[in-house]
């Protein structure tokens, strides 16, 4: 799976659990919610105030090293 900021993030999290702690990491707790699983990570960062780039750049290391 290749990811960018217009991922959606309830599609990750479905095809990989273990990326919850990359949300986790940067405060994004509520990935249980509705709401939240259709965000993309560039508007979830926006909300959270977090640097989108630095997140995609994780997840896509993440996959590389699966």
């Amino acid at each position: 799976m290749e990811v960018t900021k217009d991922s959606i993030i309830g599609d990750i999290l479905d095809y990989d659990r273990d990326t919850a702690e990359y949300f986790f990491e940067i405060g994004m707790h509520c990935l249980g919610c509705p709401a939240s699983r259709g965000e993309t990570i560039a508007q979830a960062c926006a909300v959270h105030g977090t640097d989108a780039d630095e997140l995609v750049e994780k997840l896509n290391a993440h996959f590389t090293g699966k």
